[in-house]
């Protein structure tokens, strides 16, 4: 049996949590934000309420990288399954991949609170992610995408 990896990424937002939130359940938001360096993201479903399902495409800008889904494209599909307004995202979400190692479902669980002077504090753990995935590699995508987020909800940038 494979063993669950699990990995922990926090970031401070000089930006308040309702902001913080919104830029989490707008899919406009999410295809700016929810990205690391090097790609591109889609948003192709997004019904962003306690039961509602997403599905995006994660692309890379310049060929080489393998995808997960298609040659040089991460395709993954999800639902939300808890949402507390300017508090909690969890979401459950599975590769589409025909790849066994990349299979399971992974639980993103992102909780925000008061960072001090306005700001707010988004820690993101992520249980379940898949053996082929590199925790150092899921933790390193997971800062670039906050460190976008940051942006976005900082100077809307």
């Amino acid at each position: 049996m494979a063993a669950v990896t699990t990995t922990r990424v926090s970031r401070h937002v000089d930006a308040p949590r309702a902001a913080v939130y919104r830029a989490l359940l707008d899919p406009a938001a999410v295809a700016r934000w929810k990205v690391p360096e090097g790609m591109t993201c889609a948003v192709h479903e997004f019904d962003a309420r306690e039961g509602g399902t997403l599905r995006v495409s994660l692309t890379y800008d310049e060929p080489g990288p393998q995808g997960k889904t298609t040659a040089h494209t991460d395709t993954y599909r999800g639902r939300f399954v808890r949402l507390v307004p300017d508090e909690l995202v969890v979401e459950v979400d599975v590769f589409e991949t025909a790849d066994p190692t990349l299979g399971g479902e992974m639980t993103s669980t992102i909780t925000l609170a008061d960072g001090g002077d306005g700001g707010t504090e988004l820690t993101a753990v992520h249980d379940g992610v898949p053996d082929g995935v590199a925790p150092a590699d899921n933790e390193l995508g997971w800062r670039m995408a906050l460190d976008r987020l940051a942006a976005l909800v900082e100077r809307g940038t």
